[in-house]
């Protein structure tokens, strides 16, 4: 997943072209690397701009090279790097810290993946291991550009995470249309007593599962919350599913706010349909002999039906990945703690 050539995507190619890599293959010829952008940083996504540049934007590589090579390299770039490029610093402190040094990440590409996955691909990827992914910890990955690759070792780890295997996406889309389901008819109850803002909290909540569930629906991992509507709208289903979620958001009547959304969920329907996952008639139903809507109930079924590793099948319905299990950021930043949330079953 190529992110766009943004400004610091640019400048961290020419960086890496005119300086970097000469300097590397002159003080350690015949050494084996890696470079690219990746990690974390708006440029990575193709998407920094002037407000970027206030903090922590700047002259950015991640290098990877042998393990008995790291420290070497490392102090080598802050010895013989300049003072600039292309008009910036080389060395500049990151918020909350007051060290200036160079911003060449400079690891093995296991301690990398260590450090955003919890795990090294190449090592084999289990159950647990995708769903303790976060979207942002694998765009961490796999966005930003590879500028060199002599190994071919990370472009390999990139291919094998590009997306979750078949039965594991069917998983993960049914636990979104649980979600979905556990509170589509509490909106409207709520509203229905009197309850407008209690209402629009839940309608939310439906929207955000609504837009991940879109994510899902056309593979591409979703970013972190800064990022996340920005990247929504870079879907191919974003403008119709959009407008039919931003009218629910909108809406002053919870009777508007249900039929919006029901129309949001139709078209996710309709989408999953054609990829041949499903082939239910409609989203939503009535909610017994209420004036309310909840799901259709053979949408999770049929999504389940089609699970063929019994591994896979064996996992909690409802439950999902650790980003469709929690919010919290400081657990979701931690590959460790989302481990913890996926093997506590």
């Amino acid at each position: 997943m190529a992110s766009s050539d943004s400004s610091g995507i640019r400048l961290s190619r020419a960086y890496y072209t005119e300086l970097v890599r000469p300097l590397l293959r002159e003080r350690f010829p015949g050494m084996p690397h890696s470079a690219g952008r990746l990690g974390a940083g708006s440029d990575v996504l193709g998407l920094d701009d002037a407000m970027s540049r206030d903090h922590d934007w700047g002259l950015r590589l991640t290098l990877f090279v042998p393990a008995d090579a790291v420290l070497a390299v490392d102090a080598e770039l802050e010895r013989a790097l300049p003072t600039s490029f292309a008009g910036l610093p080389t060395r500049f402190a990151f918020s909350g810290t007051a060290e200036a040094r160079h911003r060449i990440d400079v690891s093995t590409l296991g301690s990398f993946l260590d450090a955003r996955l919890g795990f090294d691909p190449r090592d084999g990827i289990g159950a647990d291991d995708w769903l303790s992914l976060t979207g942002q910890a694998v765009l961490e990955v796999v966005a930003g550009p590879v500028f060199a690759d002599d190994t071919g070792d990370l472009g390999r780890v990139r291919r094998a995470i590009a997306w979750y295997p078949d039965d594991l996406w069917r998983y993960v889309l049914a636990c979104d249309w649980a979600r979905l389901e556990q509170e589509l008819p509490l909106m409207s109850r709520a509203g229905d007593v009197g309850d407008d803002r209690g209402s629009r909290i839940v309608c939310a909540r439906l929207a955000h599962v609504a837009m991940h569930l879109a994510f899902l629906l056309e593979r591409r991992w979703p970013p972190y919350a800064k990022w996340f509507g920005t990247m929504f709208g870079r879907l191919e289903c974003s403008a119709e599913v959009g407008a039919s979620l931003d009218r629910s958001l909108l809406a002053e009547d919870w009777g508007d706010r249900q039929s919006a959304i029901a129309a949001a969920l139709r078209t996710l329907l309709e989408l999953q349909n054609a990829l041949g996952l499903t082939s239910a008639s409609d989203a939503t139903e009535s909610f017994w002999d209420r004036p309310y809507l909840h799901l259709h109930p053979d949408i999770v079924v049929e999504l389940l039906s089609g699970i063929r590793d019994s591994a896979v099948a064996a996992l909690p319905l409802g439950r999902g990945s650790a980003e469709q299990r929690t919010d919290n950021v400081d657990l979701l930043m931690d590959p460790r703690a989302r481990r913890r949330i996926v093997e506590a079953d």
